[in-house]
């Protein structure tokens, strides 16, 4: 997605008005409490005692009440919120960045744009946070924190195949793969239907999984030139390994199958050594990370990012105050804080040195620079609950002709986003 400066969206009126925001609604944030809604696992408990100390103590007369959600069932519960409807009225909401449009369509979030050009960083945002918090041109979603994929590879067996640095480009990636696998170990174990890592290499090559035409209207494009060259890296990756062409990574789980021994390199997110190591203790000490490599040597390769946003609920009745509750968590200090006490990916570009100390999260900072999300359409979650992404793989790595089914993988693309043009 090509993104565009959102400078040039804002009507010339409000530029005039230095000092001025979304923020009058309220009448001042003076004796506001500010509900805010969290996902479970997000933040630590002591993370959110001390920003909340801290933030009350800065903020006289906002208190926060920080109220943790789980993520089964969610969705339906913030689109009644933010409908107004029920009891329950957050006025800060968390939600995951790709989730964001399907909000925003609803017309229930407050624009952000101003004080994302503003205050924000906007040109510092991490992409694969800040493109899904995008909706018609305006920003609902501001990022909090980040996580992708990056390569958990074995230190052991890389040195034993006399391999002594991670690859630094996707040629080196494969070659140093087959050499791994020639003493009998798995060089790669990649699930054929692991459709997150094929979109990086989609990406890198210059593709896309859909592009938005004209009229607001989304088509497929799986089969463009450039997405078929990502598919062909992901074959010739997939091969040098034993992973089954007809699952993803979590059938069987990939953890299990990389404790168990014998594969020198997964693609996960670095958290998924934690599993590793509960199921094979002796592995500790033998796990290293380096982010996925790209077709240029010191260019880490395209990836989807995950993570959450903030967004602030439209029908609130503290405007000033809930703002402000974002300005805090999304801010250089606290985004640093939960960064390095929770090992996500800092939500700017320029905060990667706050996790320079920790590998894996080094890893995945250094792919975050280079992160994408899935096309920016409330159609995405159809797209992803059929999935045809997922039977093309299995058909190309079963010998079937690439171009005609991405073809076909494209057509069905385009078809269960047509509901949703915007």
């Amino acid at each position: 997605m090509r993104r565009r400066s959102l400078l040039a969206l804002v009507p010339a009126t409000a530029l005039l008005l230095p000092g001025c925001g979304l923020v009058s609604g309220d009448g001042g944030s003076g004796g506001r409490t500010v509900t805010v809604w969290l996902m479970k696992g997000s933040a630590s408990q002591e993370f959110l005692d001390r920003f909340t100390e801290d933030f009350e103590g800065t903020h006289p007369g906002i208190s926060v009440d920080l109220r943790i959600q789980e993520w089964t069932g969610v969705v339906d519960k913030v689109r009644r919120a933010l409908a107004g409807e029920g009891e329950d009225r957050p006025d800060v909401i968390e939600v995951g960045n790709t989730q964001v449009p399907g909000y925003a369509e609803g017309g229930g979030l407050l624009d952000l744009t101003l004080e994302s050009m503003r205050d924000w960083g906007i040109r510092d945002w991490l992409p694969g946070l800040a493109e899904p918090g995008r909706w018609q041109s305006r920003q609902y979603g501001i990022p909090w924190y980040a996580a992708n994929r990056v390569v958990l590879y074995r230190k052991d067996l890389f040195d034993r195949a006399g391999i002594t640095r991670p690859p630094r480009t996707r040629d080196e990636w494969l070659e140093i793969t087959e050499r791994l696998g020639t003493g009998g170990d798995q060089g790669i174990y990649l699930a054929g239907q692991d459709w997150y890592t094929l979109a990086g290499f989609i990406w890198e090559e210059g593709g896309e999984l859909a592009a938005q035409r004209g009229g607001g209207t989304w088509q497929g494009a799986l089969d463009s030139p450039a997405a078929l060259r990502g598919m062909d890296f992901y074959r010739r990756l997939q091969a040098l390994g034993d992973g089954p062409a007809g699952a993803d990574e979590e059938h069987p789980p990939q953890a299990g199958v990389f404790a168990d021994g014998g594969v020198a390199q997964i693609v996960a997110v670095p958290g998924l050594a934690g599993t590793v190591l509960r199921e094979n203790p002796a592995l500790q000490d033998k796990i290293g990370f380096f982010p996925v490599p790209g077709r240029r040597a010191g260019v880490p390769g395209a990836v989807f990012t995950g993570g959450s946003d903030l967004v602030v609920a439209k029908n609130t009745g503290a405007r000033d105050a809930a703002v402000a509750v974002v300005d805090a968590l999304a801010g250089a200090e606290w985004n640093t804080e939960l960064a390095r006490t929770m090992n996500y990916v800092p939500n700017r570009k320029s905060l990667a040195d706050a996790v320079a100390g920790e590998e894996g999260v080094a890893a995945m900072a250094a792919g975050a620079a280079r992160g994408r999300a899935t096309p920016t359409t409330p159609g995405w979650s159809a797209v992803e609950a059929d999935n045809p992404i997922k039977e093309y793989m299995t058909n190309v790595l079963g010998g079937a002709d690439p171009a005609t089914e991405a073809r076909r993988a494209t057509e069905r693309v385009t078809a269960l986003l047509e509901p949703y043009a915007s």
